[in-house]
């Protein structure tokens, strides 16, 4: 199996292309929907089962464990969205790039 059975994603120079970036972003803003949908879930199932204690601690420490689960969920769902418009970005600009004929710069030249 040679290098060349693989589809190319990048241009000779090793830059992404519009497609790869398109696609990524598509990826990531799915994945993004997905952990808000799990977000949302998560904490309606954690207001409709309240904890049933008399023991403070019991209490606080399930408020922190509840916290920490959403929040990482929150987190997750703002990366992947964070990623995806980034990724979109990119692609904007390639194929504006590409459409006015500016070459790109390569991040290795310094003046």
């Amino acid at each position: 199996m040679t290098t060349n059975d693989k589809p190319q994603m990048t241009n000779d120079k090793g830059q992404p292309t519009v497609f790869s970036c398109v696609s990524g972003s598509l990826v990531a803003g799915a994945m993004a929907s997905g952990s808000y949908f799990l977000t949302s879930s998560i904490a309606q199932t954690f207001a409709n089962k309240p904890v049933h204690s008399a023991n403070i601690t019991v209490v606080n420490i399930t408020i922190a464990v509840r916290t920490l689960v959403v929040g990482m969920c929150a987190l997750g769902s703002a990366i992947f969205g964070i990623a995806a418009l980034g990724l979109m970005a990119l692609g904007i600009q390639i194929l504006i790039q590409k459409l006015t004929k500016q070459p790109a710069t390569p991040p290795d030249s310094q003046p």
